[in-house]
């Protein structure tokens, strides 16, 4: 099945952050509903034809922060070579890490990011830090970096100026499209997000990713979502009983429309 328009209807929906007083949650419905699911290992083709085995961890990951960093290095001093088949030896920054122009990112080791593990490694493939994490009873997005724990959410931030002078900062959630790899996103040979392949979960996004949304929006954040996100599948529900197939497309996102019935190869995320 061939991959979606990156162009296609969205329904969005603003509410107020309940724990902060001057901040909105702009969320897209469209993505938050959809059926997608991490296929990493069931399927995933990996943006680069010729690293099938990589997913979308050919590239090193880019920190968003020095908290993120920070993050992501105490969990690395824990780590050995039973759950990180490229550890080098040492735990320090720089045996890791690796400079992107004023970005820190993740070192590039045997052609992938540091971290992943290949599919014969004993300690189990995909990302190491997510590996160690679940055998350690941590939520994996404690120990990966940002831009890793919250694909394929996209989050971004702008001040809302108003016409009296007041602001308040804006925080939109939708997809983590081709786009937000910058411009050789367009240029990956796959990407799952739009492809109809990787639309098998059995739960809606915003359910089957309720830590990672959590852990952006915070606990009354995520329940006001959920209130909507539930709500806007009723009117999916009411639309195909009565028939309205015409109208799904403005509602669904088009590669879940195109997927085959929701989850019969669904997979949990490395």
């Amino acid at each position: 099945m061939p991959e979606t328009p990156l162009e296609i209807s969205r329904v969005w929906v603003e509410f107020d952050d309940p724990a902060e007083p001057n901040q909105r949650f702009r969320a897209d419905l469209t993505w938050l509903t959809s059926s997608w699911i991490c296929i990493f290992g069931a399927g995933c083709r990996g943006i680069y034809a010729d690293r099938p085995d990589d997913g979308c961890c050919t590239l090193g990951a880019h920190f968003t922060d020095r908290d993120d960093l920070r993050r992501v290095a105490d969990v690395v001093g824990r780590m050995t070579p039973q759950d990180w088949e490229h550890h080098p030896g040492t735990t320090v920054q720089r045996a890791w890490t690796d400079r992107d122009g004023r970005a820190t990112t993740t070192r590039v080791a045997a052609g992938a990011c540091i971290f992943l593990n290949g599919p014969d490694f004993p300690g189990g493939s995909g990302c190491a830090l997510h590996i160690h994490a679940v055998h350690h009873g941590m939520d994996p997005h404690a120990a990966k970096p940002d831009v890793c724990w919250q694909l394929p959410i996209r989050r971004s931030y702008r001040t809302v100026t108003l016409p009296d002078d007041t602001s308040y900062l804006e925080i939109t959630l939708t997809e983590y499209d081709r786009r937000g790899w910058g411009p050789g996103g367009h240029d990956l040979d796959w990407y799952c997000t739009g492809d109809p392949e990787a639309h098998i979960g059995r739960e809606p996004l915003f359910r089957s990713a309720h830590a990672e949304l959590t852990e952006i929006m915070g606990p009354l954040g995520y329940a006001e979502l959920v209130l909507r996100a539930e709500a806007h599948l009723l009117a999916v529900k009411a639309l195909r009983a009565r028939g309205a197939r015409t109208l799904l497309p403005l509602l669904v996102h088009p590669a879940t429309l195109e997927a085959r019935p929701a989850g019969s190869r669904a997979r949990r995320k490395r």
